[in-house]
């Protein structure tokens, strides 16, 4: 109780006369700030809350001129569907691999470029890196596609005319099921890889300069400063966007991948959400797909827990 006394006491005074108030005076006083909220939760409520109810006809045999309220219930039939289903056990390697890959792969270098970043003294010369890096961003997935299709489309592409011509070979990187994954972690860090690097620049800018100086003091170079400082630093960022990655490992990326998936690489390349999108959508099965859905996101909670959880345990801040 006296701690908490003593921690009131510290409040500057008109924090404590807002603590006396009632609710209704306190919201009153700030209503802008409650104004602005309204977007945001508005947001959340009408494409994250109201589509839980979607999650019914997980459990029904859905049909869509009977509706929600007049389907027949079935119970867990459509999970069973879902796991009997012979390729299930490819299509969750798949999307695992690659999401781990995605994790490996995209968030170290997202750490790298925004410590080159940092390092950089030419003001101009630091523009021009950052433009170039984050423009790609910017790009929709089919416009990537294109680029890539320019260099690497068989027979016709820059790159493939060059290996041709050079050393006689016949280059089917878009084809081939041991390079599919590789173009599409390689083709998603060229993508996201400058605009990944601006939260960690953003925890890189919070970081005390006092730290720096002291080190210098004590003898410290480029290196013992960066080990020491900078990336504990942003280590609970990069814990926190770590967390959110893993709640989201069976999604896999459905955008950049069914962009790029053809015939030849379903082996490899068929994940949990384009194998939904042509069960549900093509097919019409829309309680396959909900409960597919439903699925995921138990998984993805599950995770999030588990991650956080062992984010405190090894010292981090975690999520809550």
């Amino acid at each position: 109780m006296l701690n908490r006394a003593n921690a009131h006491m510290r409040l500057p005074s008109t924090d404590r006369r807002r603590i006396g108030q009632p609710l209704r005076k306190r919201m009153l006083a700030s209503r802008w700030f409650y104004l602005m909220m309204l977007p945001g939760i508005a947001y959340y409520i009408i494409f994250c809350y109201l589509p839980m109810g979607g999650l019914m006809i997980a459990f029904q045999d859905y049909n869509l001129f009977k509706g929600v309220w007049h389907s027949p219930w079935v119970g867990f039939k459509h999970f069973q569907t879902v796991f009997a289903y012979p390729d299930f056990p490819v299509i969750l390697k798949n999307t695992l691999i690659i999401s781990v890959y995605r994790i490996l792969f995209n968030m170290i270098p997202d750490v790298m470029l925004a410590l080159v970043l940092n390092e950089i003294r030419l003001k101009w010369f630091k523009k021009i890196v950052q433009t170039i890096t984050y423009g790609p961003h910017f790009l929709s997935w089919v416009i990537v596609y294109g680029l890539v299709y320019a260099f690497l489309a068989p027979g016709s592409g820059i790159a493939s005319g060059w290996v041709r011509d050079l050393w006689g070979m016949e280059l089917n990187l878009l084809v081939d099921k041991d390079w599919f994954r590789t173009l599409l972690i390689t083709s998603d860090l060229w993508k996201n890889v400058g605009f990944g690097a601006i939260i960690y620049l953003a925890a890189l800018a919070s970081i005390n300069t006092e730290l720096y100086e002291a080190a210098v003091v004590d003898g410290a170079g480029r290196w013992r400063q960066m080990w020491h400082i900078t990336l504990p630093g942003i280590r609970n960022v990069f814990v926190l966007l770590l967390i959110l990655r893993i709640g989201h490992i069976l999604d896999a990326g459905f955008e950049q991948i069914y962009i790029f998936l053809n015939s030849r690489v379903y082996q490899v390349g068929d994940i949990i959400d384009t194998w939904v999108f042509r069960r549900g959508l093509e097919q019409l099965d829309y309680s396959v797909a909900a409960a597919v859905g439903f699925f995921k996101s138990v998984i993805g909670l599950v995770l999030v827990f588990g991650a956080n959880k062992l984010a405190k345990k090894m010292g981090g801040n975690g999520l809550w």
